[in-house]
């Protein structure tokens, strides 16, 4: 029987992480076929992130999803929800059919995460910006309260763009807050061009550090690295955490990495045969 305030640990060498991660993207391509609409690249460049987080890292129990002493996660850039999702799934908090149910009417796995629909969402996100403000919140209120959870963000690099990362920078410096740990998946690509042809971000670990966070500039898809910098993060007090992880957009599946055209649209018949396979042959 499991006990309501301890997390289920996961002790997973990395080539079992690397493997669920390579799952995880099956899921995802699965996912957006199926529903013929969604977002394939920023979900599988965010995989790796993802998994370190959800089977390695965090405090976390499945069995009791509101449970007051775990870590939060939030998915700042909520179009990338399949890869949550899938992990979510993965992990035990819902059963894995719903997963081919994405973006259908009625059911808890909208186009954006939806706190109110789905178990194991700690936030509502997908008006890009205000993951890192309520990250703050989240982690201002355990320092307050003096509560141990760690709270982690994902942002998206042309996130990054909005102002209100930046008053977030600043508020979570002001206070201190070393049990905020966030990442950049920094594919380099967004919406409708590369992050330097729409809004240059560079030198973007010298911004941070312009606003007294700890920053570590990682490659996003070695989980070895995920792991050690989020440990290094940990350690650091103080000040919040920035994690710029170096990622390929649309990653594992060829014809998709690098590839701005493949931020939200779903792949049709032949395209998905082909992704699978891509997936498949890497493990």
């Amino acid at each position: 029987m499991f006990s309501n305030n301890v997390r289920i640990k996961q002790d997973l060498n990395i080539k079992e992480l690397e493997d669920i991660s390579n799952d995880l993207r099956c899921d995802v391509l699965k996912m957006i076929y199926i529903a013929k609409s969604g977002h394939p690249g920023g979900s599988l460049s965010a995989a790796d992130i993802v998994t370190a987080l959800y089977f390695k890292i965090m405090n976390i129990n499945p069995k009791n999803p509101n449970w007051p002493g775990r870590d939060r996660f939030i998915l700042s850039k909520g179009h990338a929800c399949p890869i949550w999702y899938a992990a979510l799934s993965k992990r035990g908090y819902f059963d894995r059919e719903l997963l081919w149910k994405l973006r259908e009417i009625n059911y808890p796995l909208q186009g954006h995460p939806d706190m109110n629909k789905t178990i194991g969402v700690d936030m509502t996100t997908g008006s890009l910006g205000n993951g890192l403000s309520i990250g703050c919140g989240m982690a201002l209120y355990a320092k307050i309260f003096k509560k141990d959870f760690y709270t982690y963000v994902i942002l998206g690099d042309g996130e990054v763009n909005e102002g209100i990362v930046w008053e977030a920078a600043m508020t979570a410096s002001k206070y201190k807050l070393d049990n905020l740990i966030a990442f950049i998946d920094y594919n380099h690509l967004q919406l409708d061009g590369t992050t330097d042809e729409v809004m240059s971000l560079e030198p973007l670990d010298k911004k941070w550090e312009a606003f007294n966070w700890h920053v570590q500039t990682i490659d996003g898809h070695n989980i070895n690295e995920i792991i050690g910098a989020i440990d290094c993060a940990k350690e650091t007090k103080d000040a919040p955490s920035m994690i710029i992880a170096n990622t390929v957009k649309g990653k594992g599946v060829s014809f998709m990495e690098n590839k701005c055209d493949w931020h939200g649209i779903a792949p049709n018949d032949d395209q998905y045969k082909e992704a699978i396979s891509n997936l498949i042959n890497r493990t």
